[in-house]
């Protein structure tokens, strides 16, 4: 499976594998599931989209940063696991950082969840969970968590 074309005809790259920053690892294999640490809207220049959607972050930038957590996700498993391994992902959470009174968490990741599927066809279809938080580390507006089946 060669997600790098298919992020290539959406008009999108992978950035390098983000390297973790605390004592923890980037994925940890158990059985045939892998699970993915959180991932940070980070660009590939390391600028982290940060912020409170429906604050200081409109609906339209918080749905940027699910993309750029979700294709930090999918670096990690490209560079670090091998994507060619994928057999689906079975779950994403996603968490968002919001104004107390902004209720469109699922509006907001659903970018990240069309990615997986555009790239990866039906293995890319997923269960979810939306999350919205007072703050997520670093002040990132989203950060993604990916369990994924091994072939």
């Amino acid at each position: 499976m060669n997600i790098e074309s298919k992020l290539l005809e959406l008009g999108l790259s992978l950035p390098p594998a983000p390297k973790p920053v605390g004592l923890y690892k980037p994925f940890v294999v158990s059985g045939s599931l892998v699970f993915l640490s959180g991932q940070i809207s980070r660009d590939r220049n390391g600028e982290i989209l940060a912020g409170k959607v429906g604050d200081d972050r409109t609906i339209e930038e918080g749905k940027k940063a699910a993309e750029l957590a979700v294709l930090n996700a999918l670096s990690v498993v490209h560079h670090l696991v091998g994507s060619e391994r994928i057999a689906r992902i079975v779950k994403m959470n996603g968490f968002v950082q919001t104004a107390p009174d902004f209720h469109e968490v699922p509006a907001v990741l659903n970018r990240a969840s069309e990615i997986l599927g555009a790239v990866l066809g039906e293995a890319g279809s997923h269960a979810r969970s939306a999350v919205g938080v007072a703050s997520l580390p670093m002040n990132a507006t989203v950060e993604i968590e990916l369990i994924l089946e091994l072939k």
